[in-house]
C-alpha cells in the first residue's frame, strides 16, 4: 500500500466543495489515515512549494495559500500516488479531463483546488510535513476486500 498526501486549497472551501472532492477518493477506495485543516504559514508554504519559489507568479500563490484556511489529507491504496494525481487532473486545470477534480471545478492553474503527491518520495516528505506520526491512524477498511483482490492488498 501507498500513502500520498492531498491538499485542499483555500478555493475548495470557500466554494463549499470539501465534501464532495474528498468523497471522490473514497468512492476510489482511497482508506483516509490523516485529515485536518489547518492555515498554512509562509515558512510551510515556502518549504512545500520550494520548487515554485523563483517562479514570478510565486508571490501570489503564496497568498492565496496562507490566507484562508487548507484542508490537508493524507490517505492509502494500491498505487495511491498514481490514484491521487488521476483524480486531481493536470495542474492547468483548463486541459484537465472531464471527470478529474480539477476539470470538473476548475478553470485555472493555481487556483485549481486541489494539490497531489507527484511521486511516492514527495509523498513521504509531504505527508511528514503536514502531520505528526500519531496524526496518522493505521486500521483496516473492511471495504477494501472489495475494491481489490487479495493478490494486490499484500
Amino acid at each position: 500500500m501507498e500513502r500520498t498526501l492531498i491538499l485542499f486549497k483555500p478555493d475548495v472551501l470557500q466554494r463549499g466543495l470539501l465534501g464532495e472532492v474528498i468523497s471522490r477518493f473514497e468512492k476510489k477506495g482511497l482508506k483516509i489515515v490523516g485529515l485536518k485543516m489547518l492555515k498554512l504559514s509562509p515558512a510551510v508554504a515556502k518549504e512545500h512549494y520550494a520548487h515554485l519559489t523563483a517562479k514570478p507568479f510565486y508571490p501570489g500563490l503564496e497568498r492565496f495559500m496562507t490566507h484562508q484556511p487548507i484542508v490537508v489529507m493524507a490517505v492509502e491504496g494500491v498505487e495511491a500516488v498514481e490514484v491521487g494525481r488521476k483524480l486531481a487532473g493536470v495542474t492547468n486545470s483548463r486541459k484537465a479531463e472531464a471527470g478529474t477534480i480539477r476539470g470538473d471545478f476548475s478553470n485555472s492553474t493555481s487556483r485549481n483546488v486541489i494539490h497531489a503527491s507527484d511521486s511516492l518520495e514527495t509523498a513521504g516528505k509531504e505527508v511528514a510535513r503536514f502531520f505528526r506520526k500519531e496524526e496518522l491512524f493505521d486500521y483496516k477498511l473492511v471495504l477494501h476486500e472489495y475494491f481489490y483482490a487479495e493478490d494486490e492488498l499484500k
